[in-house]
Parts: C-alpha cells; sequence; structure tokens
C-alpha cells in the first residue's frame, strides 16, 4: 500500500510557495531574466515586475511604494533597521530597548551591538499571557534612546504585542520604532500608520512566497544607514541586484493575501478554537493571552511529555497502521527549540479540520501526564524555579523554545536537557513541556 501523505504542519517554520506565485514569478525566471537596472528592453520587463511588486507590497501594509525596500530576508530586514539606525544615530545616543521574546534575528543583532560596537541594550520580559508592558517601555527610555523593538506577533505563542501603544510613548519621546513583523503579515491586518511604526521588517517565505527575499518597511523621512554597500539599488538604501523573480512572487503574495484576510481570520480562527477545545479536553493546556494572539496559532503544554517522543510516536502509529516499516522521525511537525517541545501547524495544503480531530484523538492524552513520568516532575526535581521548586510553577506564556527562555524571566534556573549536568544515567530530572500547534492560512 503506498503510505498516506503525512499532513504538513510546520508553516510557523516556512510555507510552500502559493501556485498564484509559481505563476507571477515564472516569467522572470524563464523570459524577463534581464537585469532592472538596465537600460535596454530586457531590463525595463524586469523593473516593470519590481514595481508592480513593490506596489503590492506597499497596498497590503498600506505605505508608499518608495518606503519599501526588498532584502534578502526577514533576517536582513531586521539586521538592517536596527544596524542601519544604530549607525546612522549614534551621535545622539547609544541606547537600544528590545523584548526577551524576540526572533534571533533581533536578539543576536541586539548583542552584536553590544559587543562590537560599545551600544546598550535594555531586553524587558514580559508578563505570564506573554505580552509586555508599555509602561515598562516607557520607564526603560532615557536620553540616549534610539530605538525600541518590539516584535508584533510571538512565532511560539501568536501572542500580540501592544505595538501601536509602545509606538506612541516612542513618538512622544522622540524615539524611533522598528517592529518584526514576520509572524503576522497576512493573518492580521497590518498597516504601518495604525500601528505608528517607523520601520516594519516581512519575511517572504512566511507569507507562501519564496525563501530569501523579504521587505524592510522605512517611514519617509527615516535616517538609515545602509547595512550592504555597493550601487545604489532601493534608492541607495541596500545594494546588489535585485532578486526580481523572488520580488515578483513576494508582490503576488501579498496581492494574494490581501485578497483573502477578510475570510480567512473567521475561518482560522474556527479551526484554532476547535482544536483547542479538543486538546484542552484531552487534557493538555493552553498558554498565552486568551484573546490578543494570532487567529492562526494556539499554544498548549502537556506534562510529562517530550516533543520529539510524541512525533515519534504519531510517526510510527501512522507506518503501524500501514504496515510499513518504521522509521525513526515523525513527518507530522517538528520539535521546537533543541528540547521537549514540538510545533505543528496547519496551512493552506493541509487535510479537511476531521484530519486535526483525528490526531487529537489519537495522540497523548493528559491521563498519561499524571502517570510515572509526572510524578518523577515534583519539587524535588528541580524544575524551572530551581531546587525546591514544582514544575507547574513555570510561566505560562510561552513555549519551550527561545520564547520560552525570555518568559522565564526570573527564574533561578532552568536546564533544558533532560539530565542536568553531573547527572548519572537513570537520575535524569523531568520537567513539564510545552507544545505549540498553529494552524496557518487557507487550509
Amino acid at each position: 500500500m503506498k503510505p498516506a501523505a503525512p499532513i504538513y504542519l510546520d508553516y510557523n517554520a516556512t510555507t510552500p510557495l502559493d501556485p498564484a506565485v509559481v505563476e507571477a514569478m515564472r516569467p522572470y525566471q524563464e523570459i524577463h531574466f534581464g537585469n532592472p537596472s538596465s537600460g535596454h528592453v530586457y531590463g525595463r520587463a524586469a523593473l516593470a515586475g519590481v514595481t508592480t511588486a513593490r506596489a503590492q507590497v506597499a497596498a497590503l501594509l498600506g505605505c508608499a511604494p518608495d518606503e519599501v525596500v526588498f532584502t534578502g530576508g526577514g533576517s536582513e530586514a531586521d539586521n538592517q533597521a536596527l544596524i542601519g539606525v544604530a549607525l546612522a544615530h549614534r551621535d545622539r545616543g547609544d541606547h537600544l530597548i528590545t523584548t526577551q521574546i524576540e526572533h534571533p534575528a533581533v536578539l543576536e543583532t541586539c548583542r552584536y551591538l553590544e559587543r562590537r560596537l560599545g551600544f546598550h541594550v535594555t531586553y524587558l520580559p514580559v508578563d505570564q499571557q506573554g505580552q509586555v508592558d508599555p509602561a515598562a517601555v516607557a520607564a526603560a527610555i532615557t536620553p540616549r534612546t534610539l530605538l525600541i523593538s518590539v516584535m508584533q506577533a510571538n512565532n511560539e505563542t501568536g501572542v500580540l504585542q501592544p505595538i501601536a501603544a509602545i509606538a506612541e510613548i516612542a513618538r512622544r519621546r522622540g524615539v524611533l520604532m522598528h517592529t518584526d513583523a514576520a509572524q503576522s503579515v497576512g493573518k492580521v491586518p497590518v498597516d504601518v500608520a495604525a500601528l505608528g511604526v517607523d520601520l516594519l521588517a516581512v519575511a517572504g517565505h512566511k507569507l507562501y512566497a519564496p525563501k530569501g527575499v523579504g521587505v524592510l518597511y522605512v517611514r519617509r523621512g527615516t535616517l538609515l544607514d545602509p547595512l550592504i554597500h555597493g550601487a545604489g539599488h532601493e534608492g541607495g538604501r541596500r545594494a546588489g541586484t535585485e532578486n526580481v523573480a523572488g520580488i515578483v512572487g513576494l508582490g503576488a503574495a501579498c496581492a494574494v493575501a490581501q485578497e483573502r484576510l477578510p475570510t480567512e481570520r473567521p475561518r482560522l480562527l474556527a479551526l484554532r478554537d476547535r482544536l483547542e477545545q479538543a486538546l484542552v479536553a484531552a487534557g493538555w493546556e493552553r498558554n498565552g493571552h486568551p484573546t490578543e494572539r494570532l487567529p492562526n496559532t494556539l499554544n498548549v503544554s502537556l506534562t510529562g511529555a517530550e516533543g520529539e517522543a510524541v512525533l515519534a510516536r504519531a510517526e510510527r502509529r501512522r507506518l503501524h497502521r500501514l504496515g510499513l516499516p518504521q522509521r525513526p522521525h515523525g513527518a507530522i511537525g517538528r520539535a521546537a527549540g533543541d528540547g521537549p517541545a514540538a510545533r505543528a501547524g496547519a496551512g493552506r495544503r493541509a487535510a479537511h479540520p476531521g484530519a486535526l480531530d483525528h490526531g487529537v484523538r489519537r495522540g497523548p492524552r493528559g491521563r498519561r501526564a499524571r502517570g510515572r513520568r509526572a510524578r518523577r516532575a515534583g519539587p524535588a526535581a528541580g524544575g524551572p524555579g530551581g531546587e525546591g521548586v514544582s514544575a507547574p510553577s513555570r510561566p505560562r506564556g510561552c513555549g519551550r523554545g527561545l520564547a520560552a527562555r525570555r518568559l522565564r524571566q526570573g527564574h533561578r534556573r532552568w536546564r533544558c536537557p533532560v539530565r542536568e549536568e553531573g547527572e548519572r544515567d537513570g537520575e535524569a530530572r523531568h520537567h513539564v513541556h510545552h507544545y505549540l500547534v498553529s494552524v496557518l492560512p487557507n487550509g
């Protein structure tokens, strides 16, 4: 028997190309291959594609086309924003503010600015529902603050941050505002004027566009040093011959997202809530803000289970039903982070909602968490709060990945490997492990 195709549930990591994106890109891979900077007919045809795509992106973000800067991806856009502002305004300040739950594209760039360029960065925690307090942002601003960077939506929890409120504080204090919108663009309305931000990053491959292309929105009048130097591409803000086919694909993806957004949000909410109800009934717990979150993302936890084990078990069950040899790795999702957390997300090519119901019925249930493994996770296990603190005291705002480590600020110790350093085999400490389940657009 031919194996049934596994359902792809890792849409938070990347998305397939939308068919409309593939069709839009094809002529620029086969026919219109010219350099858009060239003045001849081949160059003009390529430039026309870039111009159209710029307008499509601007329409989705609610900005002017000349405020759209195409980049090599979301990480480059974040780097361009942070380093560009820091260098362009260094004569008047050396302080940045961000949160502990940001994507590494922001956190590692901040650390680079600290280590190599002497800047100072404040990393704000979030509350147990995964949100940063605007009042804490205001309190962290100093006369030397140049930029505030807060992601619009967290990739682990889906929790939406109060960007408009923070941007208003920044504007009153004369500080620039940047947001990483990689996870939110195309899933919720993103209007740069309503948000009040000066800089906003987009990652194409989170939006059914190709990998290797992104956008940095730069509000008119915002002074920014280029990250990549060379010829005067992108209005002198990003050197390098444009990735025409990728840019055209991103423009098409933005047009599709704008068209489908009004109908996708209620559909996604229904799917998310249906999945949440089934998982809660099976003994899982929801984490994060109850309402201020993406319509596509659900973060849940199950005591005493490990992400890799859950995924492997799901794959073994699938192969066993088909009478096929078992393979060692699951094919439904992937472990989130470097330890015991699992992330799953359905998207445009996902099966009907009943497939998710079936997965929940077959999946691990809460009663397993109350068995032998869960009993070993008591106060003596040294859970997230350190020695003598029970594992359930771990903050519930986030999953096990990078964002989880930020949300656990205030706890003395948390060792992710199941066996602590110095422990012998058989003495491994077990903790509460969190899982991310995301239902992404157009299933």
